[in-house]
C-alpha cells in the first residue's frame, strides 16, 4: 500500500511540476483572496489583525477546492480510471497518494499564505508550534476529505460545480478550529488552541480511515 502510495503521489506531483497549474493558477487565486477580503474589511490595522486567521483559512479552503478538482481532472482522461483499477494498484494506496500529493502542495500554498498575512496584517505568530501543528493537521484532513468527496464526484458531467456544493459545508469543522487555533497562536494563549487541536485530530483521523476503506468501492461507482 505505502509502495502504492509513493507512486500515486509522485505520478500526480510530477504532473503538477509540468503543468504548473498550481504555481500559476492556485497559489495567485489564494493570495488574491487573501488580498481582495483585506480590502473588504478595511485600512484599520486592528480589524485586521483580528480577522487575519479567518482569512487565511478562507483562502486555504477555496484553494483546496481547486486543488481536489485539479487532481479529479487528472483522472478523468478517457480510460484512465479503469486503468487504474487494472493496474492493481491497491486503491487504499492510490488514495492516500493523491492525498499526498495534495497535501504537499497545501502545504507550499500555507507557507506563501502565513508570508503574505503576515506582511499584509501585520501579525506575528506567537506560538508557532501551535500554529504548524494545525496547520499539518488540518492538512491531513483537508486533503483525505478532498480526495475522497473528489471520487464520488468524479463521473458526474457537473462535477465541476458540484464538487465545492459537496465539499465546503464538510470542511466547515477545519475553517472554525483552524480560524481559532490560529488566534490562539497569535495571541500566545497555547491551552485555548490546543482544545481546538482536538477538533482538527478526530476530523483528520475520520478522513484518513474512511479514506482508505472506502476509496475503493468509489472508484468502482464511479
Amino acid at each position: 500500500m505505502w509502495r502504492d502510495a509513493l507512486l500515486v503521489a509522485g505520478k500526480d506531483l510530477r504532473i503538477e511540476a509540468r503543468s504548473r497549474v498550481a504555481l500559476w493558477q492556485v497559489v495567485p487565486f489564494a493570495v488574491l483572496v487573501l488580498v481582495l477580503l483585506a480590502f473588504a474589511i478595511g485600512p484599520d490595522a486592528a480589524p485586521l489583525r483580528a480577522a487575519a486567521p479567518g482569512i487565511f483559512w478562507i483562502a486555504v479552503l477555496f484553494s483546496t477546492v481547486l486543488s481536489i478538482q485539479r487532481s479529479v481532472a487528472i483522472e478523468s482522461g478517457e480510460g484512465t480510471r479503469d486503468g487504474l483499477r487494472l493496474s492493481g494498484i491497491d486503491p487504499a494506496g492510490i488514495f492516500l497518494g493523491k492525498a499526498a500529493a495534495i497535501g504537499l502542495q497545501l502545504l507550499v500554498l500555507q507557507i506563501v499564505l502565513w508570508a503574505g498575512v503576515t506582511f499584509l496584517f501585520d501579525v506575528r505568530v506567537h506560538v508557532v508550534w501551535l500554529a504548524i501543528t494545525a496547520s499539518l493537521v488540518a492538512t491531513v484532513g483537508l486533503a483525505c476529505a478532498g480526495v475522497l468527496y473528489g471520487a464520488l464526484s468524479a463521473g458526474l458531467h457537473v462535477r465541476d460545480t458540484l464538487l465545492p456544493l459537496l465539499v465546503l459545508p464538510v470542511l466547515a469543522p477545519v475553517l472554525l478550529a483552524g480560524t481559532k487555533t490560529w488566534q490562539a497562536a497569535l495571541d500566545g494563549n497555547a491551552s485555548s488552541g490546543t482544545e481546538w487541536l482536538r477538533l482538527l485530530i478526530p476530523f483528520a483521523v475520520i478522513y484518513l480511515v474512511i479514506g482508505i476503506v472506502l476509496y475503493g468501492p468509489l472508484q468502482e461507482a464511479a
